[in-house]
């Protein structure tokens, strides 16, 4: 885990909270974070050791958000979520209320998946497949106009860049076809590992909802200052109607 880049995000998302943007920041990290303070050489198996892990690298991870936020004066809320917030209407209705409490005391609400109690079975699939797909549900729930993917690739490319010369970086995508899921599951590339592979498909999920998405660099989280700017930054995955309405 960067601290440094945590300590800019944070910077990054206080100063777009504080001109009046609404922010809500999904972020992964428990398991690896609870690895680390349990030293182990991998990653368990076993179910109940995952959540276990999982649950204490979260308490660890949202002391750190909580304190480098704080450096801001910006407070900062822990939401951990599970698929019923989709599958009841109840619980879908709760959370937005809850969501909108929050920002409405211009609190940054953090997301993760609650992976102690999550579970993945045929009779009562909790649990979400990616934080890919958390962070557009999230999306959804909270009626953002933009989601912003922050990765360590530039975009979205024909090929992998790492291994493909010729791979090409789309500075626009505004449908999720045949070809553009042939680039994203290709030979050469590193996507059927929930790499590229889950970023298409949280894409194919904004568009169908006529939102926006850009898949970007995280390394410099700054560059969120750009993407909100409205610069050409990373990968826009945007319907065609919001292009022809700009025209």
């Amino acid at each position: 885990m960067n601290l440094h880049t945590i300590s800019r995000l944070a910077f990054v998302l206080t100063d777009l909270c504080n001109r009046g943007i609404e922010v809500v920041l999904v972020s992964s990290g428990a398991m690896g974070v609870g690895i680390g303070m349990l030293h182990l050489a991998q990653r368990p198996t076993a179910i109940p050791e995952q959540q276990a892990i999982s649950a204490i690298g979260q308490s660890k991870l949202i002391g750190i958000y909580t304190r480098e936020f704080a450096e801001y004066q910006q407070l900062v809320a822990q939401v951990l979520l599970t698929r019923d917030v989709m599958i009841y209407p109840e619980s879908h209705e709760n959370v937005v209320n809850a969501f909108d409490a929050m920002m409405r005391r211009h609190v940054i609400p953090i997301v993760n998946e609650n992976d102690t109690v999550s579970v993945d079975e045929l009779d009562h699939k909790t649990n979400f497949s990616d934080n890919d797909e958390l962070s557009a549900i999230v999306s959804e729930i909270i009626d953002a106009d933009l989601l912003i993917v922050l990765s360590d690739i530039d975009g979205f490319y024909t090929g992998n860049p790492h291994k493909d010369e010729t791979a090409v970086l789309l500075s626009e995508v505004h449908q999720i076809d045949k070809e553009i899921l042939s680039y994203a599951s290709g030979p050469g590339t590193a996507l059927g590992t929930g790499g590229m592979a889950t970023k298409i498909n949280a894409a194919k999920r904004i568009l169908k909802d006529h939102k926006k998405m850009v898949l970007a660099n995280g390394k410099n989280p700054e560059i969120i200052f750009d993407i909100i700017a409205g610069k050409e930054v990373g990968t826009l995955f945007t319907p065609e109607s919001a292009v022809k309405t700009k025209e």
